[in-house]
């Protein structure tokens, strides 16, 4: 039977499951503690859930944040049926080293049915957060935009459809056979009438790029030519992050800022909370962040979450409150050669850490068999440099991260001895690090 015709069935049944999760939820009990220090702590504004984002969503339904979202942004994965590949460059004995794993993958047993109800049960669960003045942006392309559009006028009403925005961009890459693919469709919904929308502005260059001079029209001039300043269009001409962007992260599918500035600024207030439910690299997080936004991320690749905690420090974000919710062991131990510690004068303590080394367990490595060899060597010369991310959390309710280290492009390795100021002996403090295969590994520190 065509999808076409299975599409109602689909959508009905993910109604079902998604309400009933919902409704398993709703009997879970609240803690005051929990909402007040989610949505009003301002010394952890944002949060990051590393997991299956049915997960997080529901997690924060449970913390009270049932309609209190502005704006949900998501980029979900496209049906391509191709698995990503992240590549890691290791400085080993003075020697450049490139390693390729599979980071994610986008494909299906069960065919194209199987993804459109990843996809639909989502969206309903995602509508519980919106707020009454929110709006969501589903991003997506031609091999799925015309089904998801068909459920989303579903899920939040044909009335609440605002736009169908295009983005288009320059890439490589043509076709013999058909028009080359330059554009991807972004799906924008209200959740009511009242919705948020500060019209932003873009140049609208006049014919043959001369003045018009029309009396009360303010024009301008650049190096193209003349010009006025009007609301923006449904079309977006904005450039791919490319090889040589300065923005460029290294995450296959990593999405321009200028893209999301546009959206945030447009549907957001200072005030709002901005999701995004397929994080990826981060770049939604990273915009809300420079634009004092608050803002909630979940992605469940390792990939992912080492991408967008690296990019968080160097932005040098406001804390934030990782959530992991993987149940998988880790595969890594972090040897602590010495603690120790220095009182100062104001009612604080200097913590001085020294770390020994760092061990992976080889045969839970999701790497190319002729890797493992080397990754062995490495770590028995080089171990450290195997980390790529490391931070210090404290606190026993709200973690709070007092020291952060990571590797950027052609830097050193992370620093063995390090230190960090606390107020109090008596709080939890642990040791968190995530590899260059972005596996995580946390190690407790006991100073008394």
């Amino acid at each position: 039977m065509s999808i076409i015709f299975e599409l109602a069935d689909i959508i009905k049944d993910c109604e079902v499951k998604a309400y009933s999760l919902l409704e398993k939820v709703s009997k879970t009990p609240i803690s005051n503690e929990i909402v007040q220090r989610s949505l009003n702590d301002k010394n952890v504004d944002n949060l990051l859930y590393h997991g299956d984002n049915i997960d997080a969503i529901l997690d924060l339904i449970v913390r009270g944040f049932k309609g209190k979202i502005d704006l949900i942004y998501i980029d979900p994965p496209f049906f391509t049926m191709a698995n990503y590949n992240n590549r890691v460059e290791l400085n080993y004995l003075g020697e450049k080293k490139i390693i390729e794993y599979k980071a994610y993958t986008d494909t299906y047993k069960g065919g194209f049915r199987e993804y459109i109800e990843m996809v639909t049960i989502r969206l309903f669960l995602m509508k519980e957060l919106l707020s009454d003045k929110g709006s969501i942006y589903v991003h997506i392309d031609f091999r799925t935009v015309h089904y998801i559009k068909i459920i989303m006028d579903y899920i939040f009403g044909l009335d609440n459809f605002l736009n169908e925005v295009i983005w288009s961009y320059k890439s490589g890459g043509t076709s013999k056979k058909h028009y080359s693919r330059k554009h991807d469709n972004i799906l924008v919904y209200s959740k009511t009438k009242n919705y948020i929308f500060n019209p932003q502005k873009e140049k609208s260059y006049n014919r043959g790029f001369k003045p018009y001079k029309f009396k009360g029209v303010m024009e301008y001039q650049d190096d193209i030519g003349w010009y006025t300043l009007v609301n923006l269009k449904d079309v977006w001409q904005i450039d791919m992050v490319g090889r040589t962007s300065r923005e460029r992260l290294g995450y296959d599918t990593q999405k321009p800022e200028s893209l999301l500035e546009r959206i945030i600024l447009t549907s957001t207030n200072e005030d709002s909370i901005v999701a995004d439910f397929f994080s990826g690299s981060g770049t939604t997080i990273a915009v809300a962040e420079k634009n004092n936004r608050r803002w909630i991320g979940a992605d469940c690749g390792n990939s992912s979450i080492l991408t967008i905690m690296k990019r968080m420090g160097k932005i040098k974000s406001k804390p934030f409150e990782k959530i992991s919710l993987m149940n998988k062991p880790s595969i890594g131990t972090i040897r602590i050669r010495s603690v120790s510690y220095e009182i100062l004068s104001n009612n604080e303590y200097k913590i001085k850490v020294k770390l020994d080394d760092f061990h992976i367990n080889l045969e839970q490595l999701n790497i190319n068999k002729k890797d493992i060899e080397l990754i062995s060597n490495i770590l028995e010369n080089d171990s450290i440099s195997l980390i790529d991310y490391i931070n210090v959390s404290f606190g026993n309710n709200t973690a709070i991260i007092v020291y952060e280290d990571f590797k950027d492009k052609d830097a050193s390795n992370i620093q063995t001895d390090f230190d960090f100021i606390i107020d109090s002996l008596e709080e939890k403090i642990c040791i968190n690090i995530i590899d260059v295969f972005g596996n995580a590994t946390q190690e407790d520190i006991k100073i008394l």
